[in-house]
């Protein structure tokens, strides 16, 4: 028997505790997602990874969804439901895609805001309505119980129907309009890109990469596609990688160990998280420079302006704690 949902009207704003009191089921999800995830930090990690799953950087040097076939674009939905069960080890649904503790819930992913795709089996269950744009860097993920008077009349052939934007307002929102970790390749000055691309070797790609795109984050599968290698890893580190390579030209690389993000956070930089980096030229702290600054090897510095001559950047820590 399905809970009893409160008819409110569509065109208001409908505040989310009416909506949680008119449907018990709903609200146990609802709670249920954000204990698992409270921050939305795990689900924007999906998404992030799916993404670039589905662009496979370091085989075909991709980092454009717009360069996915379209046989691949389609397969998009099924990955994130594949990979957001495994990430909170959601139980098999029986009619759904999932059950939430006993609760059918469907898995519904688009690209595009508002795309979603509601087969007609869906219809007074609850789905799970996932948006993640890369241009934007935004993703979005709510709750709705499908209602056929809430769904547009048109339908493609196999009978699938999009939510009526007028009622796209009785969607329940657990994270709205949230960052997804930025595609560094995607939003670079192409400038820079093309300089990334044309640098030669693996090992030269990088360098360039963390020369040119300082004080951002960069993660992991960004590495992974410029040194289309497979220990693209090593060639981040020192003994031979990128931090012994532009060490001369002040430039260090912090990553995900919690020394390096202490750093980070010292000179007011972005704090690499986990499988993230974090490049920047660092100059002498000084009496003209009143910028943050951090403690590395025993002396005080800051990030370097224009202004700062170029010196050799310190030494960071080895430990190999990470804070996650």
């Amino acid at each position: 028997m399905l809970p009893f949902f409160q008819d409110v009207s569509a065109a208001s704003d409908i505040p989310v505790q009416t909506l949680l009191n008119g449907d018990p089921e709903l609200a146990t999800v609802y709670r249920r997602l954000l204990k698992l995830d409270p921050e939305g930090l795990r689900f924007a990690a999906v998404l992030r990874d799916t993404i670039d799953q589905l662009l496979n950087g370091e085989v075909t040097g991709r980092y454009d969804w717009k360069t996915l076939f379209k046989t691949e674009k389609t397969h998009a939905g099924t990955l994130v439901e594949i990979n957001l069960q495994r990430e909170f080890s959601f139980g098999d649904g029986i009619e759904m895609d999932y059950q939430i503790d006993g609760i059918d819930v469907d898995c519904k992913y688009s690209q595009q805001f508002g795309g979603w795709m509601i087969p007609p089996e869906a219809l007074d269950h609850l789905c799970l309505l996932i948006w993640a744009d890369d241009y934007k860097s935004k993703w979005s993920a709510g709750l709705l119980r499908i209602n056929e008077r809430w769904l547009n009349s048109g339908n493609n052939r196999d009978k699938k129907l999009t939510i009526k934007a007028e009622h796209r307002n009785r969607i329940i929102w657990l994270w709205h309009d949230q960052e997804l970790p930025v595609n560094a390749l995607l939003h670079m000055n192409p400038t820079d890109r093309t300089a990334v691309f044309n640098a030669g070797s693996g090992q030269a790609r990088l360098n360039e990469l963390f020369r040119r795109y300082q004080h951002r984050r960069i993660g992991r599968n960004v590495v992974r596609t410029v040194a289309r290698q497979k220990d693209y890893m090593k060639r981040v580190r020192g003994n031979g990688g990128s931090r012994s390579s532009l060490q001369d030209e002040g430039i260090i690389i912090m990553g995900d160990y919690k020394s390096h993000q202490e750093i980070a956070d010292q000179l007011g930089l972005p704090i690499p998280r986990e499988g993230e980096f974090v490049s920047a030229r660092l100059a002498r702290a000084s009496d003209t420079n009143q910028g943050p600054r951090a403690l590395i090897a025993g002396s005080f510095w800051s990030v370097a302006t224009a202004d700062d001559a170029v010196t050799k950047a310190p030494s960071l820590p080895s430990h190999t704690a990470k804070a996650y």
